[in-house]
């Protein structure tokens, strides 16, 4: 079976991707667009510290072949809950290019949630995706 990755709604009801969005929204409002990658990047890691968000940041992810860890590997911006992967960007716009980058993160490390934020727009630009590895829930169905 193939695995399924899919865009979630803006009201999904995951209260961990929700305090996330909500620590970008306060950075974005205080900051607003224009600035590099890398400011609004310090600004989120205070922001998480403050509200108390569990994260890592400049996280090494391992790629994974066949059940075997490959001597590449991929470095999110943020893990979040030690679950949730979080790539910023401070872009005119969010392309294909930029989900892509993200979904194929959430393949290779077999981490199941991800947030790709945008600063780079007048308003905060989110998309949340999961990662739903259809064998693994098949074998649980068993």
């Amino acid at each position: 079976m193939n695995p399924r990755i899919s865009q979630i709604d803006a009201d999904s009801k995951d209260q961990q991707t929700h305090a996330v969005i909500g620590a970008a929204m306060e950075v974005h409002r205080e900051l607003g667009p224009g600035f590099l990658e890398a400011v609004y990047q310090q600004a989120l890691a205070i922001e998480f510290a403050v509200r108390a968000i569990p994260f890592a940041r400049e996280v090494e992810l391992p790629v994974y072949y066949k059940e075997q860890p490959l001597a590449c590997s991929y470095r999110a911006d943020f893990v979040c809950y030690e679950s949730v992967i979080i790539e910023l960007k401070a872009l005119h716009a969010i392309t294909g290019v930029e989900e892509a980058q993200l979904l194929n993160y959430l393949k290779a490390t077999r981490l199941e949630r991800g947030l790709l934020l945008n600063f780079g727009r007048p308003s905060l630009e989110f998309r949340r995706f999961v990662f739903s590895n259809l064998r693994k829930s098949a074998q649980s169905a068993d």
